[in-house]
């Protein structure tokens, strides 16, 4: 169950950090925040990325095999890299107009199914 409950926190996180990273663009988009200073941003940015180590902290805790967990450290950092990536496709396609899913993103994706694939084997 550690394991589920690891990638299950690294969704969460990635959600979060995906929104620190990307959200402000379209805060700015849609003129929320488009007066704001680039420290204002940043101070933004960082309260939603707090929440994200609220849950990344404890997802790498739960998975790495050292803790009990299922992960070797570098499984634990191949399959974060493909939420991170899943979460931020599934986030542009939906908050930004003109962002489309396309063949050489299908390729990346492949290559990192396969990346997964190869951390894992034994």
């Amino acid at each position: 169950m550690q394991g589920f409950y690891a990638i299950l926190l690294l969704i969460v996180s990635n959600v979060f950090m995906t929104f620190a990273w990307y959200g402000h663009l379209k805060l700015q988009e849609m003129k929320w925040i488009d007066n704001w200073p680039l420290f204002g941003v940043i101070l933004f940015s960082w309260s939603i990325a707090l929440l994200e180590y609220c849950a990344q902290v404890p997802a790498n805790r739960l998975g790495f095999i050292g803790n009990g967990g299922p992960f070797s450290l570098m499984q634990l950092k191949v399959v974060q890299e493909v939420i991170t990536l899943t979460i931020f496709i599934i986030f542009s396609m939906l908050f930004f107009k003109g962002v489309t899913f396309q063949w050489n993103h299908l390729a990346a994706c492949v290559c990192l199914v396969l990346a997964v694939y190869f951390v894992f084997m034994k």
